[in-house]
């Protein structure tokens, strides 16, 4: 077997983990990028740069403050523990909260040019319809962006795949729990069991590779669309 019993553990993990993340991010990151698009708010600079930090900021640092947040002296943690769900950290629902701040750019910035680049006509002609802002949300711009939700999806997605140092941080490397493929691939190089390590690194190289092509076949796309 190419794979051990350890690793399809952690593929299946992190997977899970993406698919989560992903969804839980288009929930979120859709009404604010939508803001962030449209807004004339003077808090929308401050915002924006607080979704971009992730970006600029080490993993380890955003891992350790999401840690103390989630510790027993965080107001995370304190409440978690007053409602008597104990830690987060070093859990799977830690994990989870954990990649939705580190890959929330990769969600929000595609959504946010997809909704500026439609431009105020399409909305201007949809009141003139009488149609609500809601509904000329779901029925007119958010169709229009769906190259900018794709792109959304993909780039959460394989962010989330190849996550390492928030996850070490917060989740730590736990099997079954918190141990991902990145982590997985950790254990083996500090095992030197090199040959185990480069399967899974392999994976991830053709993964990364695959997702790119991907994404340039959306963009030549949306290009014959908007010349």
């Amino acid at each position: 077997m190419v794979f051990s019993a350890d690793d399809w553990q952690a593929i299946r993990l992190t997977l899970e983990l993406a698919a989560l993340t992903t969804l839980l991010l288009l929930i979120i990151a859709t009404p604010l990028a939508w803001w962030l698009a449209r807004s004339p708010s003077r808090w929308r600079a401050p915002v924006s740069a607080l979704v971009t930090l992730p970006l600029v900021l080490p993993p380890t640092v955003l891992g350790f403050y999401l840690l103390v947040l989630m510790g027993p002296n965080g107001w995370l943690g304190q409440l978690t523990q007053a409602l008597g769900w104990g830690l987060l950290s070093f859990s799977f629902t830690g994990l989870l909260i954990g990649s939705v701040f580190f890959s929330l750019p990769f969600a929000v910035q595609p959504l946010q040019h997809a909704f500026e680049s439609l431009g105020a006509r399409p909305l201007e002609v949809a009141a003139t319809l009488r149609a609500r802002p809601l509904d000329a949300f779901f029925t007119v711009a958010l169709p229009q962006a769906k190259g900018g939700v794709l792109t959304a999806a993909i780039l959460s997605f394989a962010h989330t795949v190849g996550e390492f140092g928030v996850v070490l941080m917060i989740g730590g490397n736990i099997p079954g729990q918190t141990r991902v493929v990145s982590t997985q691939i950790y254990g083996h190089v500090e095992a030197m069991a090199y040959t185990q390590a480069h399967w899974l690194a392999g994976g991830m190289v053709l993964f990364s590779f695959a997702v790119l092509l991907v994404l340039a076949g959306l963009r030549r796309g949306r290009d014959r669309v908007m010349p």
